[in-house]
């Protein structure tokens, strides 16, 4: 039975095929273009309809509504729609700072970064502009790892916290940037620790003093200064440098003389039958001149 009904449908499509060959020969016999068999060329018109597109203000609201049920992704992508669907308008614009905001409370860092980059590039005077770099260096910042790993989130934060202060001073986002400016710049100085603290156990000093030197002159408002004078003090003892020496000891124990740190690198001036001694030509002296060194937290 079912061998009966296949044959009979393909009987009937065969029979189709033929009767449609048939009638494009006829017409092709009849005339000397293929219009006859064109339906555009017909004489029935066609209009072209245009399908109105959803409503600015309507897609800003689904987002909202996406925000609201802690779809970020989604809603991220509703509000990209926004700069799709309307270029160079308003709605455009704010679509733009809320899939940025979408994505940073989303955690998708990465995508958070590009849209609010994107703001700022295009609408830097406008009254988010600031809020755009706040999200762009948080989103930084949100990645900083342990001093143990490189530091460039920590750098990229640093950049653009800095920024933030500097192009939008009356910004009320200006606080918290200063204070996450210190934390970024303490990461980095204690990454410049971990590595300098390798070199000088491997007997590198030269290495050493190069990354310890590096917290002293960028980043002596951070916790890591003492040890970092102190190991200044330790890796030019161990070169025979000792008026360097004595200046780092000299310098630590002006600025943190109840400092461990400090005594430490006393009792290691006296067991070679040296004294702390600034000398105020060296570039420890001058890095620490004028400065109030605070530590994060305080």
């Amino acid at each position: 039975m079912f061998s009966d009904i296949v044959a009979s449908r393909r009987g009937a499509a065969r029979a189709l095929r033929a009767a449609l060959v048939a009638a494009a020969g006829a017409g092709l016999a009849g005339c000397d273009t293929l219009a006859s068999i064109n339906p555009f060329d017909s004489a029935e018109k066609y209009e072209m309809k245009v399908v109105n597109d959803v409503p600015a203000e309507k897609i800003y609201d689904q987002g909202l509504s996406r925000m609201r049920n802690s779809d970020h992704e989604g809603a991220a992508k509703r509000f990209s729609d926004l700069s799709r669907n309307y270029p160079y308008s308003e709605w455009a614009r704010k679509g733009l700072i809320m899939e940025a905001y979408a994505n940073y409370e989303g955690q998708r860092w990465d995508d958070a970064i590009t849209a609010s980059r994107s703001y700022v590039s295009k609408y830097p005077n406008t009254k988010d502009a600031a809020y755009a770099q706040y999200l762009y260096a948080m989103s930084n910042f949100n990645q900083i790892p342990d001093t143990t790993r490189d530091q460039e989130r920590a750098e990229k934060a640093l950049a653009a916290l800095t920024e933030l202060v500097q192009r939008y001073p009356s910004s009320e986002y200006v606080s918290d940037a200063r204070y996450r400016i210190q934390v970024a710049r303490d990461q980095i100085a204690g990454n410049h620790m971990e590595v300098g603290r390798y070199y000088l156990e491997r007997r590198n000093y030269t290495a050493a003093i190069n990354r310890f030197r590096d917290v002293v002159a960028k980043y002596q408002t951070t916790r890591h200064v003492e040890e970092a004078l102190q190991r200044l003090t330790e890796a030019y003892m161990a070169l025979g440098l000792t008026g360097e020496a004595q200046t780092a000891a000299a310098v630590l124990g002006h600025n943190f003389p109840d400092s461990q740190w400090y005594k430490d690198a006393y009792a290691l001036l006296r067991s070679g039958g040296l004294e702390p001694r600034e000398d105020s030509g060296s570039w420890i002296s001058r890095s620490f001149k004028g400065l109030k060194v605070a530590v994060v937290g305080e």
